[in-house]
């Protein structure tokens, strides 16, 4: 019996972090051999005592950066987290400013570059992960870099058995236009920096290494007056609101977790529990026809004030009381969070994490690359999705792109292995 390694790696100057392993073990029955793909080795660095030491980022920007650690979620997902420490205004986001999660699902850095990648199917599928996750575990000081899957990676990689129950490919939902060329991908890397050129230079060092991957779609996204309040990642859009008030606060329990990754007891993969459902959503504003309006009338759209306090001036963090205003004097009925969150019987509040990112490729094409991250699509993402058909916001915008995929995690402390 043969134990291929695919993605050996030589020791990482940021710690031992293996690749994926995948094994071709001999079959039980004499007809086809058992496919068994290994992530990690029990080590994470959201767990583990790591040294810290200053490095120089690659661009000559801002320096001084705290490593905390690198890991390689198998061939399912790489993340390299480490912090900005002295980035001018932006934050130095500290460990104990956050909830056991997975580094992908830390406070977010100001810059992100999103690349949807199809692959080889077959083995290769399986060899392009593997080169992706050890590459990906050093992308640089200041940047962290992960990988998600999408539904067909499962599919091309042989190993659909082993599928996240809810990963498909992401539908179209009412009154949107997706754009072939801007959805889906078999695998996602999400690069994020303390730099826009940094992120950029990471993302393509990354691509560049990988043969037979091929881009179906990039992004490049920015956060504007990024900063953390109350343990919440704050960031302005470019409709010119506060969003992220909303999130479950990073710092003061475990609910970001419980609401953003796969419970045990779910009926998923067992591999797949303390992942995430990662959505991604590339919407286009109409920022043009958005500005023509008088920032009151913008307000009651969305439902908030630009600084994120209520209408009703329940403070930004606080929950109003809709069932005050039964007839949307105050905040109207087809305002954005109103439909999100309506808070009336039998409509859970949205179980979701949920990220934003401004991009701007040119005066037509410009607006958000939100992101989302759940333990479930019908509590998080999908069941919020349907209820906003019909709000008011949607004269200002239009979804064109994004997809479905799965971030796996190790802050359990164990490997991860799945077996077809």
């Amino acid at each position: 019996m043969s134990t291929p390694e695919l993605g050996a790696s030589p020791p990482s100057p940021i710690g031992r972090a293996p690749g994926l392993v995948g094994r071709l073990t001999a079959p039980r029955d004499g007809m086809s051999p058992e496919r068994t793909a290994t992530l990690g080795d029990g080590r994470h660095p959201a767990t583990q005592d790591t040294p810290t030491e200053q490095v120089t980022a690659p661009d000559g920007g801002p320096g001084a950066v705290t490593r905390r650690g690198a890991m390689a979620l198998g061939g399912l997902a790489a993340v390299c987290a480490m912090t900005a420490a002295d980035s001018g205004d932006e934050p130095a986001f500290a460990a104990a400013d956050v909830a056991p999660l997975p580094a992908a699902l830390l406070p977010p850095a100001p810059h992100v570059v999103l690349t949807a990648l199809d692959v080889p199917p077959g083995a290769d599928a399986v060899r392009s992960l593997a080169e992706l996750a050890r590459l990906a575990r050093e992308p640089g000081g200041g940047a962290r870099a992960a990988i998600a899957l999408g539904s067909s990676w499962f599919d091309k990689a042989g190993l659909a058995a082993s599928r996240p129950l809810g990963l498909t490919p992401m539908p179209s939902f009412v009154g949107e236009v997706l754009d072939a060329a801007l959805v889906h991908g078999d695998l996602l890397l999400q690069v994020s920096a303390v730099t826009a050129e940094l992120a950029r230079q990471v993302s393509g060092s990354l691509l560049r290494a990988v043969p037979g991957a091929g881009v179906r779609w990039e992004k490049r996204g920015f956060r504007a007056g990024s900063r953390l309040s109350e343990g919440r990642a704050l960031a302005r859009n470019l409709f010119g609101f506060v969003e992220g008030h909303g999130n479950p606060s990073f710092r003061s329990s475990p609910d970001a977790a419980e609401v953003a990754c796969v419970a045990a007891g779910s009926g998923e993969p067992r591999w797949a529990v303390g992942g995430s459902y990662q959505v991604i959503r590339i919407v286009r504003f109409a920022t043009r026809l958005w500005d023509l309006e008088p920032v009151p009338v913008q307000e009651r759209v969305m439902g908030r004030r630009r600084d994120g306090t209520w209408l009703d001036g329940t403070r930004p963090t606080g929950r109003p009381v809709f069932d005050a205003d039964p007839e949307g004097r105050i905040t109207p009925l087809d305002a954005h969070t109103r439909r999100a969150n309506p808070g009336t019987p039998g409509v859970a509040a949205p179980r979701m994490l949920r990220r934003g990112y401004s991009y701007h490729d040119g005066p037509e094409d410009q607006g958000m690359l939100f992101m989302a991250f759940q333990g479930d699509l019908e509590l998080g993402f999908a069941g919020v999705q349907r209820r906003l058909a019909g709000q008011s916001l949607d004269r200002y915008m239009l979804t064109v792109g994004g997809g479905y995929y799965f971030l796996p995690d190790l802050s359990h402390g164990t490997p991860v292995e799945f077996t077809v």
